[in-house]
């Protein structure tokens, strides 16, 4: 279970490598353990189509605020950033979690925060998942976390692993994963904080192994 949470955490990475099914759990968790003021932010402007406001629901019944662009789950498709996104890095009285758009152009829209964010308490975490197309060697990883950084001009912190095939997947598929991202723990300096995994294989998983986050998908009832 994650207990230290930064006042900001920002999760990146590359298109469909889970960013905002763990952005959504990530919130829930946060609340769950502080009781505190938890807002998520939608910064997606790159896919509009599976977006962390399809979960406003379910956040807004646990007292988790959602910001997301005014045009989300509309027919127009603009890179517009939500208004309430600037306050709430300056707000210290909450905790934010960012869910940003895939690769270099979602982290172009982070880059117009980046003042605020490196001025705070933040964390900012590379989603990996080894099943992707666009990830499945240590370069390509490498490559993106050159480009997200250098279009948002912020420092990834961390490394969240969440290697997984959907509804598919087995322990062994997420064990099978640890070398790779070992690998790029080594490459890049950057520590796991945690590997997320689909919660009906959770009990097995974190009976050996250690900082494990349960995720309940968002297509499931809560």
């Amino acid at each position: 279970m994650i207990k230290d949470f930064k006042r900001i955490t920002i999760f990146a990475g590359h298109y469909g490598s889970g960013k905002t099914n763990i952005a959504v759990n990530y919130a829930v968790n946060i609340k769950e353990q502080t009781g505190k003021n938890v807002a998520l932010a939608d910064l997606d402007i790159v896919n509009p189509y599976y977006r962390a406001k399809d979960s406003t629901d379910i956040l807004e019944a646990k007292g988790i605020r959602m910001i997301s662009s005014p045009f989300a789950n509309s027919n127009v498709d603009l890179p517009a950033l939500p208004a309430e996104a600037y306050s709430l890095i300056h707000d210290k009285t909450t905790y934010a979690v960012c869910d940003v758009g895939g690769d270099d152009r979602g982290a172009y829209a982070l880059g117009r925060y980046r003042e605020g964010i490196l001025s705070e308490d933040y964390e900012m975490l590379m989603i990996v998942n080894k099943y992707r197309p666009l990830t499945r060697t240590v370069e390509d990883v490498l490559s993106m976390k050159e480009e997200i950084e250098t279009a948002a001009g912020i420092p990834f912190t961390g490394i969240v692993n969440n290697s997984n095939i959907g509804v598919l997947t087995t322990y062994e598929d997420v064990v099978s994963s640890f070398g790779f991202i070992e690998e790029i723990v080594k490459k890049t300096g950057l520590p796991l904080l945690f590997t997320a995994v689909w919660d009906k294989i959770y009990p097995e998983v974190s009976q050996k192994y250690e900082n494990i986050l349960p995720l309940i998908l968002q297509s499931r009832v809560w």
